[in-house]
């Protein structure tokens, strides 16, 4: 440590913008200085990146912090935060960059708020390497909200790569406190249904192949559910641009949740991007856990903050998983365990996430 910064390296473990994400959010929280180098170092384009820059922006706006660095291609910035406080904020990658990431490094912040913000979010709505819009709202949304706070996430336009020009509007207001959550009953696989979309230029066609496809690849695997995935074309007035994807959602008899995805890109054949969508969804299903791979990595920091224990069964630990963590012990004072789940059945590659989490508290509250 320099002084009292607290020191991140930005390279280490899954070497990318969630380092910069769950490490920023946790500063602000905490009131921390903190110098991250290295930032994406192992990235073909290392440094920030359009929505990494923008996600660092509204968080020093939410706390009227000072940033330093924050710049495109910077590979080291320092940030030291001030008091979290309320009202609107906007943030806007001008890129593709997805809106999702940035909803995702300023949650954890505006929930130990001083009062109820806005967040205008612009860039991609449904983006690579990123969750879709469909997911934070049909998955992310009903399992977050387990740690007894609520959201509002309302999609004003979609936009899609290579442009952007999407916009989500999110309201919540502050919590005193995070309640821990306890997800480790799977239980049985209840409905699957989910989107096809098409917006811009592209034939609905596109998504009905796609739907089509991916029910086909679910029944030989799951025959007496019904599938239910609707074909959509986004209206013109709420869509920025030309794109095509799919979500597929299970749901089961405990609540579970738990999703596959896929985007279309042109030359990529739309069954193949139903069946991806599709095969994820399987592969999700198959490991026994209660989230799916997606989901695993976005909940650590809300563990790492709520006030008891939590637990979690998951799949395989994903490489973000355990960045996550790593960086949420780094900066906090809750402890994760990862044990092998004792299932009855031995060909289940499940785990327990528990966290004893650091009970921050609101103190605008």
């Amino acid at each position: 440590m320099d002084g009292d910064k607290v020191e991140i390296d930005g390279g280490i473990m899954e070497g990318g913008g969630q380092i910069l994400r769950v490490s920023t959010a946790l500063s602000c929280l905490l009131g921390l200085p903190l110098r991250v180098r290295r930032i994406r170092a192992g990235r073909s384009q290392p440094g920030l990146r359009p929505q990494h820059l923008s996600g660092l922006e509204i968080i020093r706006d939410l706390c009227e912090g000072k940033l330093e660095g924050g710049e495109i291609g910077s590979t080291e910035i320092t940030f030291t935060p001030g008091k979290i406080k309320g009202g609107t904020h906007i943030a806007d990658t001008k890129t593709a960059g997805s809106v999702c990431l940035l909803m995702q490094v300023a949650m954890p912040c505006v929930l130990f708020a001083a009062s109820p913000s806005e967040l205008h979010l612009k860039g991609g709505t449904n983006a690579e390497m990123a969750p879709q819009i469909d997911y934070t709202v049909m998955v992310f949304k009903p399992i977050v909200e387990k740690f007894n706070f609520t959201f509002n996430c309302d999609i004003k336009k979609r936009g899609y790569y290579p442009q952007g020009g999407g916009e989500v509007v999110v309201q919540m207001s502050p919590v005193k406190e995070l309640s821990p959550i306890n997800l480790t009953e799977r239980g049985t696989v209840t409905k699957i249904y989910g989107r096809a979309f098409v917006a811009g230029a592209l034939p609905i066609k596109l998504a009905k192949d796609m739907s089509a496809a991916a029910v086909r690849c679910i029944r030989k695997e799951i025959r007496d559910l019904y599938v239910n995935i609707q074909p959509v074309r986004e209206p013109d007035d709420q869509a920025f641009g030309t794109g095509s994807g799919i979500i597929v959602v299970a749901e089961t008899s405990t609540g579970c949740l738990l999703a596959g995805s896929s985007l279309g890109k042109r030359g990529k054949n739309s069954d193949k991007v139903g069946i991806e969508a599709a095969e994820i969804l399987l592969r999700n299903l198959k490991h026994g856990g209660t989230v799916d791979d997606s989901m695993q990595d976005q909940l650590i920091i809300f563990m790492a903050l709520a006030k008891g224990v939590s637990r979690v069964k998951s799949g395989p630990i994903t490489l973000h998983t355990q960045t996550a963590i790593h960086f949420a012990e780094q900066l906090t004072k809750a402890k994760f365990t990862v044990t092998k789940s004792e299932e009855e059945d031995p060909s289940k590659d499940t785990y327990i996430i528990e966290c004893q989490g650091m009970g921050m508290i609101n103190p605008n509250l």
